[in-house]
């Protein structure tokens, strides 16, 4: 038995990193998936990988900044399973600039994608769970959205913080409609966004972490798993952190 047998789910950001890790567990759980990206070739492979193995996953171009690209893609799943219980808000960009480096369209393109899409998933997800009779969405925020980082990015940081407080009006609105929300904060994982982010002072990120190494894509996708099966029918408004104990001290 997989612990998201019957399920189906929508996965933002699946091409690559962490959504395609996430893909690749809830299909080996049990669930069918849906994931969407922008980077076609590599969401076609990772669905040629799925399948390989016997999965059901169906990779779509999915922008989430575009309202009409997440309406197709729920729309997709519903379509092809009958349903939606699961999203995963996963897609994010992150801007390494300080605060007066940021130019507007720094900041508009990074809103668009970290908080935009996060709320139109959102709102095109919930009247397909709401059929379904319940749902888990799980945004993904990071340690950004709940401490700052001398080193980080002031603009990224606004973004997660806002996904974290959209998670828990997301999740007291829809308490009703039995659909819960929660957020996973991520601290740093080995990702090409840690690259990017760490600007050549990975060494310095790791010693900041007390275990020691950084995360993988496996330690969040069991976490995202967890917060998406009916082990936690109970949990909503939540935060899940995952970072090591990055932000313990």
């Amino acid at each position: 038995m997989g612990r998201l047998d019957g399920k189906v789910a929508l996965i933002s950001g699946g091409a690559r990193g962490q959504g395609a890790t996430e893909a690749k567990l809830f299909v080996r759980e049990g669930a069918k998936v849906i994931f969407g990206d922008i980077l076609d070739e590599a969401g076609k492979q990772v669905e040629t990988e799925i399948r390989a193995t016997g999965g059901e996953a169906i990779y779509v171009h999915l922008d989430v900044t575009n309202e009409n690209s997440w309406r197709a893609a729920v729309d997709t799943a519903v379509r092809l399973y009958g349903k939606l219980n699961i999203l995963v808000n996963n897609a994010g960009i992150y801007i390494r600039k300080r605060i007066e480096e940021t130019t507007e369209d720094d900041l508009d393109q990074i809103m668009a994608v970290n908080v935009k899409g996060v709320f139109l998933g959102t709102k095109h997800a919930l009247p397909a769970m709401r059929r379904a009779g319940s749902g888990s969405i799980i945004n993904i925020s990071s340690t950004a959205g709940l401490v700052g980082n001398p080193n980080g990015s002031p603009a990224y940081t606004a973004t997660k913080g806002a996904v974290r407080l959209f998670t828990k009006a997301t999740a007291v609105q829809h308490a009703r409609d039995n659909i819960r929300c929660n957020s996973v904060h991520p601290g740093p994982i080995e990702t090409d966004m840690l690259k990017e982010a760490a600007g050549g002072l990975e060494e310095a990120y790791r010693r900041r972490v007390p275990l020691g190494r950084f995360g993988t894509t496996e330690d969040i996708a069991y976490g995202v798993l967890y917060l998406a099966s009916d082990e936690l029918s109970f949990v909503t408004g939540s935060e899940l952190v995952i970072d090591g104990g990055s932000t313990a001290q």
